[in-house]
């Protein structure tokens, strides 16, 4: 039975073992909860590496360090993987990037670092842009009320979160090294949030000035790139069933309904009230 050990069994991770019907998946969390093992049961997680075929990493690095390389780097064999960020090229200003431009410049170096190590390792690094699907996406935020809009002109690069457990699935036959998993079609951020309200038949969420969001917000406001998903449709014959926000947020739709927060309850048979 092929069996897969994934570090950090989270939203992404979860997709990704969805679509593994047969296989036996095993996850590790921080306090086990769910069925998983605890990150620092040595012993455990050991015997877990030794039997696994696959070995997939979604954890990413606290403070400077990675914390799987760190504890059990030197005892991962076959498979292995390590789901990464398109934040490790940085500020491109707008620009086309793919898997040959640089890394490390931006925000995110110990992300950068951490890939790196990976890379250096033998395993196929998969970089995700902003990653959206059911129970996670512009629909819930402006369905919540979370949702603004900032007058930054930037464009970044998004994914489903059922392509990008399509495509690390493709990459267990294919070679080691970087591979994008990105959506056709780079956009910026009111532009896909205006269409989520559009969809939810509300009207787009306000302006907020720049200044009035976190430290964090604002840093991803300083960064713009578009992110080439060439390498993947070519080595691993990976093709987004969600090639641009419009059907992927159309696909989150039907399956979740968010209600929108200013929509007058509904009756048990469905009857507005």
């Amino acid at each position: 039975m092929s069996r897969l050990l994934v570090f950090g069994l989270g939203y992404t991770a979860r997709a990704i073992a969805a679509r593994l019907p047969g296989w036996h998946v095993v996850g590790t969390t921080r306090d086990g909860r769910d069925g998983t093992v605890r990150f620092d049961d040595d012993a455990a997680v050991q015997a877990e590496i030794a039997a696994a075929t696959h070995i997939l990493s979604s954890v990413p690095p606290e403070g400077d360090a990675d914390p799987v390389l760190e504890r059990y780097g030197a005892q991962l064999r076959g498979w292995v993987g390590y789901l990464s960020s398109t934040g490790v090229y940085g500020d491109t200003a707008g620009a086309w990037v793919d898997e040959s431009a640089p890394t490390g410049t931006g925000r995110r170096t110990a992300r950068a670092a951490a890939d790196a190590k990976w890379l250096q390792l033998g395993a196929r690094v998969f970089r995700l842009p902003g990653i959206y699907g059911p129970g996670r996406s512009p629909l819930d935020r402006v369905a919540e009320g979370r949702a603004h809009r900032v007058e930054v002109p930037q464009v970044f690069s998004r994914a489903h979160v059922d392509d990008i457990a399509r495509g690390v699935i493709a990459g267990f036959d294919a070679p080691a090294g970087a591979y994008n998993l990105s959506d056709d079609l780079p956009a910026a951020q009111n532009t896909v949030v205006e269409h989520a309200a559009a969809l939810l038949g509300l009207p787009p969420p306000p302006f907020v000035p720049l200044d009035s969001l976190s430290a964090m917000a604002r840093g991803f406001y300083a960064e713009s790139r578009r992110v080439a998903n060439g390498k993947a449709k070519r080595v691993l014959g990976w093709r987004p069933l969600y090639p641009t926000y419009r059907e992927g947020l159309r696909a989150v739709s039907a399956i979740t309904s968010p209600t929108p927060a200013s929509a007058p309850p509904k009756a048990a048979n469905g009857v507005q009230t």
